[in-house]
C-alpha cells in the first residue's frame, strides 16, 4: 500500500518531466549538438552508465532473452524515434501523433495476445485514427502527404506500443535492467546511423554542448524511471490516466515557452486522440492485478 501511495506522484512527476523533455532536447540541438550525436550522447552516455548495474543483474534476467533483445530493438528504436522527432518537429503535433498508441496496443494485443476487440477498444482506435486524419491535414492528407517527421513520429507510438509488449513478457528482470537494455538500445542504433553516415558527428563543440546532452539524459533517465515505478506500483488504468498529463503538460509548455500554435482542425483532430487515450485508460482490466500483469491492459511505458 505505501508503494501505491508513493507511486501517483511519482509517476505524475515523472509524466511532467516527460511533457517537457522536448524543451532540453531543443535547447542542446541550438547549442549545435542536434539530431542523432545528441542522442547518441544523452541516450549512450546514460548506458553506459548503467552497464554495470545491468551486469550485476543479469542473472535476474535468465530465461528473458528473447524479450530482452525485443526491448533493445523496439525500445531503443522507439526512443531514437521519438527524441529525433521532438527535434525537428512541433512538439504539440508530435505528442499528438505519439499518442496514437491506442490504436498500436489494440493491434498489437490483438495479434500477439490473442486480446479481444470489443466495442470500447474498436471506439477507441476508430477516434485514434480519426484524429490523426485531422492532424495530418484532413481531406488535403491526399495532395499533401505527412512529412518525414510526422512519418517518424507515428513510428515511435507503435515502437513504444510493442516495446510495451517485450515489457510485460519479461517477467523475471528488474525493470532498471530493462531500463538500461532500452537506453543501450537507442545508443546503439544512433552509432550504427552516425557510422552509416547518416550524419556525422560535429567536428568542434564547446564543452557545454556535451555536458547538456549528458545532463539531458539525465533528465530522461529520471523520467523513465520514474513512469516505470508508476506502471509497477499502480492499477493499469490510474496509470494510463495520470500518464495522460504528459501530453497536456507538453501542449501547455510548447504553447507558452515555443508559441506553438494549431489550427481548428489540429486541435479537433488532438481532442480526438487525447479521448482514445482516455477511453483505452477507463478500460476495466479482465482481472484483478498490477499494471503490469498479463491480464491487465498496459500504459504506454518508457
Amino acid at each position: 500500500m505505501p508503494r501505491q501511495r508513493n507511486a501517483v506522484p511519482v509517476l505524475f512527476a515523472a509524466s511532467v518531466l516527460w511533457g517537457c523533455t522536448w524543451w532540453p532536447l531543443k535547447e542542446v540541438a541550438v547549442l549545435g549538438l542536434e539530431g542523432l550525436p545528441q542522442i547518441l550522447v544523452s541516450y549512450g552516455g546514460m548506458a553506459l552508465l548503467m552497464l554495470p548495474f545491468l551486469f550485476l543483474q543479469w542473472r535476474r534476467c535468465q530465461g528473458d532473452g528473447r524479450a530482452l533483445a525485443g526491448i533493445f530493438l523496439l525500445g531503443g528504436l522507439a526512443n531514437l524515434s521519438f527524441a529525433w522527432a521532438l527535434i525537428h518537429g512541433e512538439v504539440v503535433r508530435v505528442m499528438a501523433l505519439f499518442y496514437l498508441l491506442p490504436v498500436w496496443g489494440v493491434l498489437g494485443g490483438r495479434i500477439f495476445l490473442g486480446e479481444r476487440i470489443d466495442t470500447q477498444r474498436a471506439l477507441a482506435v476508430a477516434l485514434a485514427l480519426g484524429g490523426a486524419f485531422l492532424i495530418l491535414g484532413g481531406p488535403q492528407l491526399l495532395s499533401h502527404p505527412p512529412s518525414w517527421v510526422d512519418a517518424v513520429a507515428i513510428a515511435s507510438g507503435f515502437f513504444f506500443a510493442m516495446n510495451n509488449l517485450c515489457f510485460r513478457a519479461a517477467q523475471r528482470a528488474p525493470v532498471p535492467a530493462k531500463v538500461a537494455v532500452m537506453f543501450l538500445g537507442c545508443g546503439v542504433f544512433a552509432l550504427a546511423l552516425i557510422a552509416g553516415g547518416v550524419q556525422a558527428l560535429p567536428a568542434t563543440l564547446p564543452a557545454s554542448a556535451w555536458l547538456a546532452a549528458l545532463a539531458t539524459g539525465l533528465l530522461l533517465l529520471a523520467a523513465t524511471s520514474g513512469s516505470q515505478y508508476g506502471v509497477t506500483h499502480l492499477e493499469a488504468g490510474r496509470a494510463s490516466v495520470i500518464i495522460i498529463m504528459e501530453l497536456v503538460t507538453a501542449v501547455i509548455t510548447a504553447a507558452w515557452w515555443a508559441g506553438e500554435t494549431l489550427s481548428a482542425i489540429e486541435w479537433l483532430g488532438g481532442a480526438l486522440i487525447l479521448a482514445a487515450a482516455l477511453l483505452e485508460a477507463w478500460r476495466p482490466a479482465t482481472a484483478t492485478g498490477p499494471a503490469g500483469s498479463p491480464s491487465a491492459p498496459l500504459p504506454h511505458a518508457r
